[in-house]
């Protein structure tokens, strides 16, 4: 049997009232305000980590151009390696990890060095095969200019591999497992050119009479890895 409703002596039940789930204070319309959106974060953090190159790039300048002055033998051609270099690590610098900056700008540094000394090599083997007028055009080779002292000599002889491993080992102080990571070779490579490089050092005519001048003792030369320095 059907009850309408309606139907004298027949109560129906009222339907019971909607769920409304309770919404603490903290997560209310104020908390929504305050958030922001993923976007948001992303920008802020951008913008954080951006702030954070200019500071970098002018305190490492002093540093790595005197890096790049002895791989280049040339203080311009070193000022354009360091900025090349830092133009590239200022648009991955958001995907840098703070712990690695020294490490990536360092790589950078030497490789970017390294593809240059490339192209001059290809160029000057070529340089037979091309007309005398173009010629003329063809730039100088690294370290045409800046070559006066005798490290700068010496250092002009070593094959470029071999120059910046002697560079980074004697000069920035890394290990040869660092040196390694940054030129993507074994640490035995890395052994070998040192050791050879220093030797070619200790041998070249400039230093050779530099270290036997009776003003050594006061020359700049002591700092040279040439009078005793770690292998």
């Amino acid at each position: 049997m059907s009850v309408r409703a309606g139907e004298p002596g027949v109560q129906v039940p009222a339907p019971p009232p909607a769920h409304t789930p309770h919404v603490p204070d903290s997560e209310g319309p104020q908390a929504v305000r305050h958030t922001s959106s993923p976007a948001s974060s992303e920008t802020a953090d951008a913008s954080a980590r951006n702030g954070e190159f200019a500071p970098y790039a002018s305190a490492a300048w002093p540093r790595l151009v005197r890096t790049a002055h002895l791989l280049t033998g040339d203080l311009r051609e070193a000022e354009d390696l360091v900025r090349t270099t830092l133009a590239r690590v200022r648009a991955r610098w958001r995907r840098i990890p703070r712990d690695d900056v020294d490490f990536y700008v360092r790589r950078s540094l030497v490789r970017t060095h390294l593809g240059r000394t490339r192209r001059r090599r290809a160029a000057r083997l070529l340089t037979p095969l091309v007309p005398e007028r173009a010629r003329r055009s063809l730039p100088a080779p690294a370290g045409a200019v800046g070559r006066g002292d005798a490290l700068g000599r010496a250092l002009a002889a070593l094959p470029a591999r071999r120059r910046a491993v002697v560079v980074l080992r004697h000069w920035e102080g890394l290990g040869e497992a660092e040196i390694a990571q940054l030129l993507g070779c074994s640490a035995g490579t890395v052994k070998a050119h040192a050791r050879r490089g220093l030797a070619a050092l200790r041998a070249h005519p400039s230093l050779v009479a530099r270290l036997a001048a009776p003003s050594v003792a006061s020359s700049p030369a002591r700092r040279y890895p040439v009078s005793g320095a770690r292998s």
